[in-house]
């Protein structure tokens, strides 16, 4: 694409993938309707045989707990009529022993093949998800809270997991049993069924509405103890300055207040949950006296036998409760449902930066020229201003340019354009002579090895840091790396060496230490460019003395663009471009742009003392 190719018009801001989820972070909304379900039940859909043993065993355990009380009625009837032999008492109970048998077997194979469906099917869904993610362009992260991308990835994933391996079964399960009792009732007594069936909604209206109450009761408890466990993480790991500046007594007080506020919430839980066990109990145990009552004439009467009211009694126990988990897995699956939809809004997610149709192949071997030809380029979150405007600059292979001015002169924005992590609205990057918008976008970032301001480092050991730029490089390649970083001495006296676990983020080793580690990394990346933004910021003079070391090494032969704040670090370059509200302003050498009487000059003024600045 040329630099008068005309462009696309920039797109409008994102408002936040996120921004139309939860406004509790980390916690799904319920659906309205079960029709996000369908995403997990695709992926269920993938292993036909374990479904299909699952849904035989849930059969197999209705029907073995209905079969239960329709026993009852036969050993009752048959067993304790007075005049039945010891051979029909021992048959009677042995039928109701097999039934028991079938009912454990089948309740562990129920329990074994549907958790293992839900844990599949999450680790299904989490292996896409990321597989995504790891697609995406960085401006969608600064768009949209990795801290809730994260959430999604754990407790909404967690909430599909509980809906495959536990509510859907359950909810099959109860409306087997709902329906196959109530057959099984009408059967054996089709007047009293009549009145049972008008009795349970007035068991299932009040655990609908406790149930509701509760679970909301129940989320502002969870977030209150939430909001514990974010006070105990924020004053810990402020301990020093608690401590300092003598402020335990009031951390005290906060805490004491944010646990007074959980006890209050889950003291309302608990008296919602007891109105309701006494409601329902007396509600339940009522009608079944009722019934029992009637039954009792019945029998009396002649109309039915004593067994048939017991087993009437405990098919409708089973009848009512079946019908009352019913309602309240309905909540849960309308709870799934909003986590699958979250999940499915990340899965749908397409990458702004993706390789064209067909790339063109970037030059071979590598030379290691970078061109910006009239780029203007507006962040897709602050369309409002412009990170730069007409930005051109030419980079010749092997040369080291700086890149130095004010916060905000658009000098970051350089590098992310370069690694193509955005595309401009504007103008044109080239690599080599090759537009990076017809390039492969992994392609380009081969040739380029970054070393950040701050040395990133993951929760991992040395070695695995160290190739992260080369992961095939072998042992004697991380070593020279790490002698030409500076880093040989310190890696050498960890406790494994290259096995050490470095803590998370790196935290185990000191800021000058972790920026030789990225160093080194970087060179095991050989890449024929290299970025180098603000490498030695933040560092005592002992360390900046070794890392300056490193990257003179590292920049040898190789073209680097280095953003500097500390004009000292950059004397030596063989351009200085000064950048001022995303546009170029000056450049030259150390020297000329110090006579110019410039920004420049200005900058080195403030930061070198009488006579050093030349």
């Amino acid at each position: 694409m040329d630099a008068d190719t005309p462009q696309p018009e920039a797109r409008p801001a994102r408002r936040g993938l996120f921004r139309r989820s939860s406004a509790i972070e980390g916690e799904a909304k319920p659906a309205r309707t079960l029709g996000p379900l369908t995403m997990i039940f695709r992926e269920a859909a993938k292993y036909p045989g374990r479904v299909a043993l699952a849904l035989a065993a849930l059969f197999t355990t209705a029907a073995a707990t209905l079969a239960i009380p329709w026993r009852f009625k036969v050993i009752i009837d048959r067993a304790f009529g007075g005049g039945a032999s010891l051979a029909e008492i021992a048959n009677a109970f042995e039928y109701l022993l097999m039934i028991v048998v079938v009912l454990a077997i089948g309740t562990a194979a129920r329990f074994y093949f549907v958790s293992w469906l839900g844990e599949r099917v999450v680790a299904d869904i989490r292996l896409k998800v990321q597989a995504n993610l790891l697609r995406l362009a960085p401006g969608f992260y600064e768009a949209n809270s990795p801290k809730e991308i994260s959430s999604r990835m754990t407790s909404d994933t967690a909430l599909i997991e509980q809906v495959v391996g536990t509510t859907v079964s359950v909810a099959l399960r109860n409306l087997l049993t709902a329906l196959g009792g109530t057959a099984i009732l009408l059967y054996l007594a089709p007047t009293l069924t009549v009145g049972l069936l008008v009795g349970i909604p007035l068991v299932i209206a009040p655990i609908m509405y406790f149930g509701r109450r509760i679970r909301v009761v129940s989320r502002s408890s969870q977030d209150r103890v939430a909001d514990v466990g974010a006070m105990v993480t924020e004053v810990l790991a402020a301990m020093k300055i608690v401590q300092a500046f003598n402020q335990e007594a009031r951390e005290g007080s906060r805490f004491a207040q944010a646990v007074e506020r959980t006890f209050a919430t889950a003291r309302r839980r608990i008296a919602l949950r007891a109105a309701m066990t006494s409601i329902v109990i007396l509600l339940v145990f009522g009608g079944i006296t009722m019934v029992m009552w009637r039954g009792a004439i019945a029998v009396s009467t002649g109309e039915i036998s004593g067994g048939t009211i017991a087993a009437f009694v405990l098919t409708g126990g089973l009848v009512a409760g079946a019908f009352g988990a019913l309602t309240e897995v309905y909540g849960d699956l309308l709870r799934g449902a909003g986590a699958a939809s979250r999940l499915e809004e990340l899965l749908q997610e397409r990458p702004t930066i993706a390789p064209p149709a067909r790339p063109l192949a970037l030059p071979e071997p590598p030379r290691g020229s970078l061109s910006f030809r009239g780029v203007s380029f507006r962040y897709p979150t602050r369309l409002e201003s412009a990170a730069l405007k007409e930005f051109s600059l030419e980079i010749e292979p092997g040369e080291t340019v700086a890149l130095v001015g004010p916060s905000g002169a658009g000098k970051s924005t350089v590098f992310q354009l370069a690694e193509r992590f955005y595309d401009p609205q504007a103008g044109t990057i080239r690599l080599d002579g090759i537009p990076l918008t017809s390039a492969d976008p992994a392609e380009i970032r081969k040739r380029i090895a970054l070393v950040p301001q701050d040395g990133v480092l993951f929760s991992a050991n040395a070695r695995d840091n160290l190739r992260y730029g080369a992961w095939d490089a072998s042992d004697e390649d991380i070593w020279e790396a790490a002698r030409a970083a500076n880093a040989e001495r310190f890696l050498r006296e960890l406790p494994e060496g290259l096995d050490t676990y470095l803590g998370e983020s790196g935290t185990r080793l000191s800021g000058g230490q972790q920026q030789r580690l990225a160093i080194a990394r970087a060179l095991l990346r050989d890449a024929p460019i290299l970025l180098l933004d603000e490498a030695t910021s933040a560092l005592d003079a002992e360390s900046e003395r070794l890392v300056q070391q490193a990257l003179d090494r590292l920049m040898a032969e190789r073209t680097t663009l280095v953003i500097a704040h500390r004009l000292a670090t950059v004397r030596a370059a063989d351009r200085i471009v000064v950048m001022d509200e995303g546009r170029i302003v000056e450049q030259g050498t150390h020297a000329e742009l110090t006579e110019a009487g410039g920004l420049y000059s200005r900058l080195a003024a403030l930061q070198f003392a009488p006579g050093e600045a030349a």
